[in-house]
Parts: structure tokens; C-alpha cells; sequence
């Protein structure tokens, strides 16, 4: 099935609310539809729209927007110790998740109530209290728009790192992405190293693969705003990676500056959402943006804000951390 609507509205398809419009929209829910999309009247600019979770529209988009809708969650693979399964693009993420709890499937537990789809999540390599989408992630399925092929990319060939992938790199602009294949594992495998996710796991009686995602969810929901009710794209920045001599600087000059270890040994991952709470810009506004009152890293919009509002605080904040500690943060959100 492929459904196109010209001068599509966004209000309802980007979770900042931003109220912007597109001059074409596809759905399709097949990835044999992406030949004929792709074919002699092929958009000249497009993008691959997900849940809109992780994107700031700052202007009307000229293009076309490519959605996947297809909702399919099946297994494929099984052995003693695991079960492969795959999910189409368009699953709600913490669909997958609640799927796979369901059916005690270790692996992605962590990862609950983030917000997005499965196709979207390699892209963005999405990750939190410490896991990642890629550790379980096997293979991608996608289509390759420049070659016109249908195309699997095994998990290493993907080079996921943190809150990175070959998708937001040599394939960005390029490939949609139509399916993903994960391998979970059968046996408990609890990971409660980050933060205060083991004590809210021991309040709930133990390690259970339910409790760990009712424990996840509690945290997030105390954190972060509900998109429904407050204009955002969760945490708009990402944790920087500085080298191991600015991290001891900083830790010099306050003790509770958090440092965690980076994939590079000479490196260290800081707290970004401490750095911009030490900045004093938690519950900052302006007009009709500001940063959350609970969770510094979130950027949300009170109703009625534009995407260059959204980017002038967002330039505020990070000049602010820049000036304060000598630090740059990066945005993670996809901006157009």
C-alpha cells in the first residue's frame, strides 16, 4: 500500500509540535513499495520520517517525507540460548520492547519508553541507562535509493558507536530503512550498573525482566516530559566526549561532575545534562521555549514555538556550557 498526501501537516507528526507542513508525504507498508517510489518520478529531495521523536522541522519541508507504517513483529530464529526476531520499520519502539519483556526476552529492557520507532532506532543508535539499540541489534534491512536495491547490512558493517551509525554518515540522505533483526537472549541477563536503576529494581522485589522495565519507565516518566502534553524531542543533546585531562579538570573543580569511560581509553563521557543544569539553565525560558525543569538535557516547547525558536535557546545553551566550563554539546536531534 503506498498513500500520498500533498501539503501534508506535521503538527501531529513531530513530537516538539512544531506546527510546519510538507510538500509531499508516502506511506507505505511494503519494502517492494520503495521500487515504484524510487523509480522514474523519484523525489529529488525526501527524507525517511520515523515517529518524529528525534527531529526539529525549522521551516516548511519542500521535499518528501518517506513513512514506513508497517507494524509486523516476528520470530525468525531460534537456539538454546536465544531468539532472533524481526520487527518492521514502522513499530513503535517500546512496542518491540513491551514484546519482548512479554515473552522474557532479554536484552532491550533498558531501553524502554523511548520514544520513536525500530526504524528509526539504528539510525540514532539509541541508548539509555547502559544500553544501547546496537548491542542487540543483528542485521538491518533497508533500501539503497542511489543503487535502487534492497540491501542487509549485518550489525558490523552498521559501525555503531555511541549515538552513531554508518546511517547518519556514507548512508545518510540515502538508504530507508524497512525492517530490523534483533537477538535477544533467553537466560536473565540484568543490567542495573547505571545510575539509580538497581535500587528502583529492588524496591519492585528483585531483578525480574518486568520489574526492570517498570523500573525504567517510573524513572523516565519522572524525568522526562509526556510528548502528549509538553513539545519535545527528549534529550536534544548528546553527552560529549572530551579527553581524559578536561573530564579531570573538571571533576577538580567539582567532585560530583560525572565521568564515564568512552570507547576511546583516552577519552571520558560527560553528564551533558549536568553541565547544562551547572550552567544554570534548568527551568530557564524564554517565552515559548525553555529547558525542563527536571531534566536539564530537554529542550520543550510551551505551546506554539517555532523550530527557530527551539534553535536560538538551543545556541543559548550551548554557549552558556561553552563559557561556563570549556566544553562543546552537540545536538542529537535531526534538524530541517
Amino acid at each position: 500500500m503506498i498513500r500520498e498526501t500533498t501539503d501534508a501537516p506535521l503538527l501531529r507528526r513531530n513530537s516538539f509540535h512544531v506546527d510546519e507542513t510538507a510538500a509531499r508525504l508516502i506511506e507505505f507498508d511494503r519494502a517492494e513499495d520503495l521500487d515504484p517510489i524510487f523509480g522514474s518520478g523519484r523525489p529529488q529531495v525526501w527524507y525517511a520520517l520515523g515517529g518524529g521523536n528525534n527531529i526539529l522541522f525549522t521551516r516548511r519541508f519542500e521535499g518528501t517525507l518517506i513513512k514506513p507504517v508497517a507494524t509486523g513483529i516476528r520470530v525468525i530464529g531460534e537456539d538454546a540460548d536465544t531468539v532472533t526476531i524481526c520487527a518492521e520499520a514502522g513499530v513503535e519502539w517500546d512496542d518491540m520492547v513491551a514484546w519482548c519483556v512479554e515473552r522474557e526476552l532479554w536484552g532491550a529492557e533498558n531501553l524502554s519508553l523511548i520514544p520513536g520507532t525500530v526504524g528509526a532506532a539504528p539510525v540514532q543508535n539509541i541508548g539509555a541507562y547502559g544500553a544501547e539499540a546496537g548491542n542487540i541489534i543483528l542485521r538491518v534491512h533497508l533500501y539503497d535509493t542511489l543503487r535502487r536495491e534492497h540491501v542487509t547490512l549485518e550489525k558490523a558493517d552498521c559501525r555503531f558507536a555511541y549515538r552513531d551509525s554508518i546511517f547518519k554518515h556514507e548512508l545518510r540522505g540515502r538508504t530507508v530503512i524497512t525492517s530490523v533483526e534483533l537477538r535477544l537472549g533467553k537466560r536473565p541477563a540484568p543490567n542495573l550498573a547505571y545510575g539509580d536503576l538497581k535500587a528502583q529494581v529492588e524496591e519492585r522485589g528483585g531483578a525480574s525482566i518486568g520489574n526492570i522495565r517498570d523500573a525504567v519507565c517510573a524513572i523516565r516518566r519522572s524525568k522526562l516530559p509526556d510528548t502528549d502534553i509538553l513539545g519535545n524531542a527528549g534529550s536534544f543533546f548528546k553527552n560529549p566526549i572530551v579527553e581524559g585531562a578536561v573530564a579531570e579538570r573538571l571533576r577538580a573543580e567539582d567532585a560530583s561532575c560525572p565521568v564515564y569511560p568512552a570507547a576511546d581509553p583516552a577519552k571520558c563521557k560527560l553528564a551533558a545534562g549536568w553541565l547544562i543544569d551547572r550552567a544554570g539553565l534548568k527551568g530557564y525560558r524564554s517565552g515559548r521555549v525553555g529547558v525542563h525543569d527536571r531534566q536539564a538535557l530537554v529542550l520543550v516547547n510551551f505551546g506554539g514555538a517555532t523550530g527557530g525558536e527551539v534553535i536560538e535557546l538551543a545556541r543559548h545553551v550551548q554557549k552558556l556550557v561553552h563559557d561556563r566550563f570549556g566544553v562543546e554539546i552537540d545536538p542529537e536531534v535531526n534538524i530541517l
